[in-house]
């Protein structure tokens, strides 16, 4: 590799560690609340704006992931995330088609924690009666301006990735910074939740609600057969 590129790999690394031990309370704390959720037939929801979609998407119809997840997604592709009531706009109408339910939870992901888009979605929800998770940058969240605007604020939980303000890693040259972090950590901390999420699960003896890959055999019959109780539910339908 490169100069460059071994030291982004080097501080990624140790990124990652870092935001494993420094989220490890509050996984082990949120693995009870969605547990239940998924264990009462429950939908978590995930909603991130602009690029932190991407990690939105890394729940959704996942194969090793729970059946029960779905995304809401913004058609603009983020372009309007910061426009007052676009978030609203979102959620109402994602709650008109698969509804946002009291006692469900919903995951809602933004390295800055300052978006309106973020905000707005989290505020909806929880005035529905939802568990709000924020995944958020700790530090860049006390470090943009909003507004007053703060969605690590809003969250009954707060995960936080463990980014840089400007989330990139490695100075390319004076001023100029390159290589983000955001999507790695955020992606390492979703599914290390919903591992959580399995454990407890498993140890109550609930069913186990796990998408298969379909590419192994028997599995769009296995994955067809999770979703049936979720019929209308999903935003992603599965094969």
């Amino acid at each position: 590799m490169s100069p460059l590129a071994d030291a982004y790999f080097s501080a990624a690394i140790d990124l990652l560690q870092r935001v494993a031990e420094v989220n490890q309370a509050a996984l082990r704390a949120l693995g009870p609340v969605l547990g239940r959720v998924v264990a009462s037939e429950g939908v978590i929801h995930a909603f991130g704006s602009g690029h932190s979609e991407m990690i939105a998407r890394e729940i959704v119809g996942r194969a090793g992931g729970l059946v029960c997840v779905s995304g809401i997604f913004d058609p603009g592709g983020g372009f309007s995330e910061n426009l007052d009531g676009y978030g609203t706009k979102l959620a109402e109408r994602y709650d008109r088609a698969h509804g946002l339910r009291a006692g469900e939870a919903i995951v809602v992901i933004s390295h800055s924690g300052r978006n309106a888009s973020p905000c707005e979605v989290a505020q909806y929800a929880k005035a529905r009666g939802l568990t709000v998770v924020g995944l958020v940058s700790k530090a860049m969240a006390r470090a943009a301006p909003g507004g007053g605007r703060n969605l690590a604020a809003i969250a009954d939980h707060v995960l936080d990735n463990g980014g840089v303000s400007g989330d990139a890693l490695v100075e390319v040259a004076e001023g100029t910074r390159a290589g983000p972090t955001s999507t790695l950590a955020g992606a390492l901390l979703l599914n290390l939740l919903f591992l959580e999420v399995i454990d407890w699960l498993k140890a109550g003896g609930h069913p186990l609600p796990i998408l298969r890959s379909q590419n192994l055999p028997g599995a769009i019959e296995h994955n067809r057969t999770l979703a049936l109780k979720y019929a209308g539910r999903l935003s992603r339908p599965l094969a």
